[in-house]
């Protein structure tokens, strides 16, 4: 990966992650804007969770959950101070870094990529080198393009042998209909369990498991200026999810029904496979505390992202668990 030539200009300003025990404040519910990466699913059981329970109320907060217009439109949010914390996605937060916006992620809610490659049987891909002869769709996404090149390299893939298909957010249907071999750019938690529900037989390679660095697929971000200022109170939505992170743990049914009443169109059936699938990604590693962030992971993505010219600059800074349960901020 090229990564040891970087090394030294690729550091990402982070504190170390220590489990510690943290008391909530409640104070005047406090008025908070939290946007998501997208319609509500799985992946935010825990947000869910935490205010169907009361976690943010007890924490003095009254968070408002807000859906983008677009999946571009949180960071962007964000970064003009319209909301108070933002889901996304690693690669994103340190491309907009790149491109001069001031923002930074807090902390993590799902630590391991879940965009992944998936196939249906009748493709015959079972490993990365069976992609050889392909058409795999992606949604058009240039950091898709890099990590499916990046895939191809590590299987010792000739690039020229893989036909790549932009198929825009129409992913699914592009597979089952076969106008594609496989997909990338579905979850591997969402996609790939709805399509097992269906009786598809999905196939499923993940990026971190073929050659891609390992990354935080969600994060959460917040605006980089006044952090000082607006900093107790993210820490005091942190702990609080983290309470709601969990009740998700001893008790998945919770995050299910709140995400349900939330949006009604949404599958129950779907939603408990997938939040069951995503609950060990959602929990912190073993003496650490919620949300922390791997500086090293951080790194390594992010010299990734600058071998494969998807950013210009290392974006150092970009992470930080200084607002974490039990961490910095007092």
């Amino acid at each position: 990966m090229r990564r040891l030539a970087l090394s030294a200009c690729v550091v990402v300003a982070l504190a170390g992650c220590g489990e510690k025990v943290d008391v909530l404040r409640p104070s005047t519910d406090k008025q908070f804007q939290l946007m998501l990466d997208y319609f509500p699913n799985a992946d935010h059981a825990p947000i869910y969770a935490a205010a169907e329970r009361g976690d943010f109320k007890t924490a003095g907060l009254d968070v408002k959950i807000r859906q983008p217009a677009d999946p571009s439109a949180p960071i962007k949010q964000v970064a003009a101070g319209r909301v108070d914390l933002a889901v996304s996605y690693e690669p994103e937060v340190l491309r907009a870094r790149s491109q001069g916006l001031h923002v930074v992620a807090v902390g993590a809610l799902v630590r391991d990529p879940l965009t992944s490659i998936i196939s249906l049987p009748k493709a015959k891909i079972r490993a990365p080198k069976d992609l050889k002869g392909k058409t795999v769709g992606t949604a058009g996404i240039d950091y898709q393009h890099a990590y499916l090149q990046t895939i191809l390299e590590h299987a010792n893939v000739s690039q020229s042998s893989v036909n790549e298909r932009n198929v825009g957010f129409n992913l699914v249907p592009a597979l089952v209909s076969g106008k594609v071999d496989a997909i990338l750019g579905g979850f591997w938690n969402y996609e790939a369990i709805d399509l097992q529900q269906r009786g598809k037989r999905p196939k499923v390679i993940r990026m971190n498991a073929a050659g891609v660095p390992d990354y935080d697929e969600l994060v959460f971000v917040a605006n980089a200026d006044g952090l000082d200022r607006t900093g107790p109170v993210i820490r005091r939505f942190l702990t609080a999810l983290r309470r709601g992170e969990r009740t998700l743990q001893r008790s998945p049914a919770t995050g299910v029904d709140a995400l349900v009443k939330a949006s009604r169109d949404l599958d129950p059936k779907l939603q408990a496979a997938s939040v069951k699938a995503t609950l060990p990604y959602c929990a912190p590693p073993a003496a650490k505390p919620y949300g922390c962030q791997d500086p090293k992971k951080w790194s390594a993505f992010a010299a990734w992202m600058q071998d494969n010219g998807l950013i210009k600059s290392a974006a150092a800074g970009a992470s930080t668990n200084r607002f974490l349960p039990g961490e910095g901020v007092r």
